[in-house]
């Protein structure tokens, strides 16, 4: 049995949270499975917090020379992740796309034939030039006028089509809209496409697991299915249960994990980490508790910036756009000690996102 500490720091561990990295930024984007991303700058402060050396400018570069790109991806929300990853995952997060989209719009969508719409948008793209998503769904809606422009293209830029949102979105410091083009017109191929022979054991599947516990585990397939999105993979996880290991939590659910895989010690010291909104060391799990307090749990879907205090969410975090402060929020009392650590983490934190001209931080009275 792994207790709710355990579990912690082990999740801190592989989130690159119980101690920063020695490594580049794309490779940080590789194991962490991607950064959810749908607000432009978050990455930013979350690699920050994760990486010893980071410098804002590596990752604009990245995007910049397609070595990461901007997807829907994971859940249908916008993530972060290497060149290498979506071209190889995108195939077999299709069917979950499609039908979230239509969770959404399923009235609207009733008599529109996908693959059409799907050939249509291709059609429309064949000129390489990127489009905003009003812009590719006005250039279809002669052909299905009834759905109006939104529900026509959002399953286009992400559910029929697998697409990018071109930089300067997401660069550092810059403020633009979205432009999507195909991944094959920014990266040069089509994606992977699905197994021609599928023998049931899932193989991209299988390797999405692998990824996940290496970067989230130990945790239960519930876990899984809430990061990707996937209906658990139970397919992938037959095929691998011979190289994995098992343990039960608190509450007695079946966690899996790769034998090798960091699990600190419970009592390992857990440094002050800031993060951004919609980070997924919170948002990758079904059960939170490992992070997060239940009473706490409307936070990480509400977009609020948090705090980790001795591993947990202790705090929530802005930043005045003034004066570039960084102002702290305690959700519960700190001690001294603590106080100071948040204090001295946050005028870091200032000095990051202020390029040094700010090291100003104010932690409120706790409650």
């Amino acid at each position: 049995m792994l207790g709710t500490r355990a579990l912690n720091r082990a999740t801190l561990a592989r989130q690159l949270l119980l101690d920063r990295a020695d490594l580049p930024a794309r490779d940080a984007v590789a194991h962490l499975c991607g950064l959810q991303a749908q607000e432009p700058q978050e990455p930013f402060t979350g690699l920050w917090s994760r990486l010893r050396t980071f410098r804002p400018g590596e990752l604009s570069e990245l995007l910049m020379d397609r070595h990461v790109v901007r997807t829907h991806l994971m859940r249908r929300t916008v993530h972060l992740v290497t060149a290498e990853d979506v071209l190889a995952w995108r195939a077999r997060h299709d069917a979950m796309l499609r039908q979230r989209v239509l969770g959404v719009y399923r009235r609207e969508l009733a008599g529109v034939d996908l693959g059409e719409l799907a050939a249509a948008g291709r059609a429309v793209l064949a000129d390489g030039e990127p489009r905003s998503m009003a812009e590719l769904a006005r250039a279809v809606a002669d052909r299905w006028p009834e759905p109006g422009t939104r529900p026509l293209g959002e399953m286009l830029v992400a559910g029929v089509l697998p697409m990018v949102q071109l930089p300067p979105r997401g660069v550092w410091r810059t403020k633009a809209g979205v432009r999507n083009a195909l991944v094959s017109s920014w990266l040069g191929r089509e994606v992977d496409p699905p197994p021609a022979e599928d023998d049931g054991s899932d193989p991209v599947g299988q390797e999405l697991v692998r990824r996940y516990l290496a970067a989230y585990g130990p945790a239960a397939t519930a876990d899984v299915r809430a990061w990707s999105g996937l209906a658990g993979l139970p397919r992938a996880v037959a095929a691998l249960r011979p190289e994995l290991v098992t343990f039960r939590d608190e509450r007695g659910r079946e966690l899996l994990d790769l034998p090798d895989a960091p699990r600190p010690d419970p009592e390992t010291p857990a440094p002050v980490r800031f993060l951004p909104a919609f980070d997924n060391a919170i948002l990758g799990y079904d059960d939170r508790t490992r992070i997060i307090d239940d009473a706490d749990r409307g936070l990480s879907v509400a977009g609020a910036r948090v705090v980790l205090v001795d591993g947990r969410v202790a705090a929530t975090w802005d930043v005045e756009a003034g004066d570039g402060t960084v102002t702290v929020a305690p959700l519960r009392p700190l001690s001294r000690s603590e106080r100071s650590e948040v204090g001295q983490e946050g005028r870091e934190l200032a000095g990051f996102l202020s390029d040094g001209e700010s090291h100003r931080v104010r932690v409120a009275a706790s409650p």
